[in-house]
């Protein structure tokens, strides 16, 4: 059984920055000299920017653990959402925006890192205007229903000398880090075989069904954490070809703009090989890795916030977790923020991820293997 020394939770948070830097392609040394002399020890104003379920159940109380950045202000469609936030957490009047006024947020220092967190379709508009109000943007995955709004996205923040993070919160969650780390390391050589699936049964999350705003169906919402998983044990590598074919709906009323089940495939250049299956009708939550000298396995909640079931053919992955992954995520890009470090989530990771998920949609289209 793996277990990790006994450490702090800033221990912690150092070393995953660390690790994350080194497996990005990184020197460690520089990145602990970032990490340890940064200007400004300043804790970073953070605003979310869409404040629904996940805000409500994951951000904001990761939000409460945090020790480079804190909640700051909120931005939401609903007034009395807003009303409710400050209240909950002792949030400036002055800090509560709406959509249309966002705009104001340049001319407010307790702001310094807005965090969209609303349906991908309406993300460009919330980031390049965050963007051109010269804070740092986290936008939620997927970062976009089309690679033009990616490109969009990308240009704004280089454009406004803004740092631009996409929320993959497991690239800090330490299971999925050993997983990177084995695929750096070659402890299992290469793996080539790989297999995984992420499904449940869709109730009445009434944007997720509608295309303009989703940009498809499982495969942009839990799929991408599918790709996701083959990229890291390919070492960041991105597929090069891929084929796919969507299932028969056994709720063709219900699904009538996206996708219900989607199998697909990614081949990469070294020849290993990803099989996986998202839907919106099933269950399941598991990966797996193979290489000739081992494996790694995520047998149950391989992709949820907590509850990971991991093993790997030495045993079993035991990584007790004090915090919420989403702390440690936005932590490092505070971190980032403050010292000049660039994310290991990029905006570019997002771009990457979505030209994934179009070829995967014109393979099921089209019946024949195409090309990322």
């Amino acid at each position: 059984m793996y277990t990790p020394s006994n450490f702090s939770r800033r221990q912690f948070l150092r070393l995953a920055s660390l690790g994350s830097a080194a497996l990005a392609g990184g020197s460690t040394l520089r990145s602990f000299a970032q990490a340890n002399n940064s200007k400004t020890d300043k804790v970073l104003g953070v605003a979310l920017l869409g404040l629904g379920g996940y805000s409500r159940g994951e951000l904001g109380p990761s939000l409460l653990e945090t020790k480079n950045c804190k909640l700051t202000g909120v931005i939401t469609g609903h007034p009395e959402k807003g009303v409710a936030w400050a209240k909950q957490y002792n949030l400036k009047e002055k800090n509560v925006y709406s959509y249309d006024s966002m705009d104001a947020v340049v001319n407010n220092p307790d702001i310094d890192i807005i965090y969209v967190v609303t349906p991908p379709g309406n993300h460009r508009d919330f980031v390049i205007r965050a963007a051109k109000a010269g804070k740092h943007v986290i936008s939620e995955k997927p970062l976009a229903t089309n690679v033009e709004d990616c490109e969009a996205m990308i240009k704004a923040c280089k454009d406004n000398n803004v740092q631009f993070s996409v929320g993959y919160r497991l690239f800090f969650d330490p299971y999925h880090s050993e997983m990177r780390r084995l695929a750096r390391d070659g402890d299992f050589g290469v793996f080539k075989k790989m297999k995984g699936q992420r499904g449940f049964k869709m109730g009445q999350h009434a944007w997720r069904i509608e295309k303009k705003l989703a940009g498809g169906g499982p495969m942009y919402d839990i799929g991408i954490y599918l790709i996701q998983g083959a990229c890291m044990a390919q070492n960041g590598e991105t597929p090069v070809e891929v084929a796919a074919k969507e299932m028969t709906k056994l709720r063709p009323d219900f699904f009538t703009e996206v996708e219900e089940t989607m199998q697909f495939s990614l081949k990469f250049a070294n020849g290993s090989r990803f099989d996986g299956l998202a839907s919106y009708n099933g269950t399941g939550d598991n990966f797996r890795a193979e290489g000739d000298k081992g494996w790694i396995e995520f047998r149950q909640h391989a992709f949820t916030y907590k509850g990971v079931d991991a093993y790997t053919s030495r045993g079993r992955l035991d990584y007790p977790m004090a915090v919420h992954q989403q702390a440690l995520q936005m932590d490092d890009f505070a971190d980032c923020v403050r010292t000049g470090r660039k994310t290991i989530v990029p905006g570019e990771m997002g771009l990457r991820d979505i030209k994934i998920l179009a070829a995967i949609y014109e393979a099921a289209k089209t019946g024949t293997w195409v090309k990322v």
